[in-house]
């Protein structure tokens, strides 16, 4: 079984795969301050009985990362960290790739694949967007590349500077209101934040589709990912296509690529 772990900024997902079968997932929050030990203890608890075959992983968490690499460095199986350096097959059409997340790599990797390919064969460009701590708009062309993207603050963190810096708000359930006009403070947040941020993604969805659509003649799908996806994708009128957890796809992918690239 290969076990795949996307650790974000603020949560963890953990995903095991049967071949292309996604068998179990689990979403934990993110602790920078981890050491190797508990990463292994936790890992333990919950994929109790399963035989890991082999390991996929990437950190957007720099202070993490050095535990990380203890543990995968312990591991008996082959292991691969998505990084800087490593090959994935995905080329990054940016100014500098080193700058790009290894997450958005990946994610990147994984739209391509299952949603790459339009219904009459031919190959598509795919807008991401993923919505996490950050909420990222990405571009990828229709030959699997990364052309880049739009990073906007995410709905959770927004939520928590409004309330920490507004003295009269506060913090309130995430969820989606019934109409767009607040009839009280609560309701007018919810308003704001969900509805809010449906409209940032639908205009931004419609700017870089139009750049697309320019660039390659061909109308690009719009998948949504990310924790917060069941949140928001539901209000955003460009979203066509949903996968909550396409990152741990992409690792799976990416680890596929390099053991087949090792035994050539």
């Amino acid at each position: 079984m290969l076990l795949t772990v996307d650790v974000g900024n603020s949560q963890t997902v953990l995903a095991t795969f049967d071949g292309p079968r996604r068998v179990g997932c689990w979403r934990v929050t993110t602790h920078p301050r981890a050491t190797s030990d508990e990463i292994r203890m936790l890992w333990r608890g919950l994929l109790r009985d399963t035989e890991v075959t082999g390991v996929a992983a990437c950190s957007t968490v720099p202070a993490l990362l050095p535990a990380l690499r203890r543990l995968l460095d312990s591991l008996d199986v082959p292991v691969v960290l998505i990084g800087p350096g490593v090959r994935t097959g995905v080329p990054l059409h940016v100014d500098n790739p080193r700058e790009v997340g290894a997450d958005r790599v990946v994610t990147a990797l994984a739209a391509h694949e299952m949603y790459g390919r339009a219904p009459d064969g031919e190959d598509r460009p795919v807008v991401v967007v993923d919505f996490g701590t950050s909420t990222n708009v990405d571009a990828v062309g229709p030959g699997g590349q990364f052309l880049g993207g739009a990073l906007a603050p995410g709905v959770e963190v927004s939520l928590e500077a409004l309330a920490a810096r507004a003295a009269q708000l506060r913090s309130v359930e995430l969820t989606v209101p019934p109409q767009a006009i607040g009839k009280n403070t609560v309701a007018a947040l919810q308003s704001g934040l969900v509805l809010g941020f449906a409209g940032l993604v639908d205009g931004l969805v419609g700017r870089i589709s139009g750049e697309l659509v320019a660039q390659f003649g061909v109308v690009p799908v719009v998948v949504a990912t990310g924790g917060l996806a069941p949140l928001v994708a539901g209000s955003c009128r460009s979203v066509a296509e949903r996968e909550p957890d396409l990152t741990v796809h992409g690792l799976r992918l990416a680890f596929e690529r390099q053991q087949a690239a090792g035994r050539r």
